[in-house]
């Protein structure tokens, strides 16, 4: 029987889609992917979400990158503005509470850096959460094991009666491998509490 379900923040709890975001930023293909790669997709990128690099080295990394390759103007633009597409999902925080009133424990699993987690703690949007592990506070990413485990030890967990969930099938096949019942999020909330009911996590 599952009594956890633990949530991704990115792309299931929030809105977070960069490249649509770039697409109607740029409207260049080329551009685009070239800004992607300097930014959402680097390295430097990596280490702020696993707390190894602070906002302002990493944007300063970025952008030195970003005047090699010409185009720091629009990396800067991206670093001033990228965090308005940080958009609950007002539906998802709704079925976060429908759980916990199931009786189901909650919480959160997430690559994200320090500055978007104090951002989003602020906003309320974790508020409803029993607990959880971002990756910059045990300076690792999903999907390496170690942060699953973190979260199982922290909270005296079993893998086996937690569904996990998350936007990235690499994250949710790392789960599974670990004894965790995964459902990756593609669309719509109605989909995703359709998956939980085949792991009889049910809301009725």
């Amino acid at each position: 029987m599952y009594k956890s379900i633990i949530f991704d923040i990115g792309g299931v709890l929030v809105d977070f889609d960069p490249k649509a975001y770039l697409v109607d930023r740029l409207c260049n293909a080329e551009m685009e992917e070239k800004v992607y790669d300097l930014t959402f997709g680097s390295e430097e990128w990596q280490l702020l979400d696993a707390g190894k690099l602070s906002r302002y080295d990493g944007n300063q990394r970025m952008l030195e990158h970003a005047r090699a390759e010409g185009c720091a103007f629009e990396v800067q633009g991206v670093l001033d503005d990228w965090m308005h597409i940080l958009r609950p999902r007002l539906r998802m925080l709704e079925l976060v509470r429908r759980l916990k009133n199931h009786g189901y424990c909650v919480y959160y699993l997430s690559n994200i850096p320090q500055d978007v987690l104090e951002l989003l703690t602020e906003r309320g949007v974790l508020a409803q959460f029993d607990g959880g592990v971002a990756s910059c506070e045990v300076q690792v990413n999903k999907p390496d094991p170690q942060i699953y485990k973190a979260l199982l030890k922290k909270y005296q967990l079993k893998a086996s009666e937690c569904v996990f969930i998350d936007d990235r099938l690499e994250n949710v096949q790392a789960a599974f491998a670990l004894g965790f019942a995964g459902i990756q999020m593609k669309d719509s909330v109605g989909t995703l509490i359709r998956s939980l009911a085949t792991c009889n996590v049910t809301l009725r």
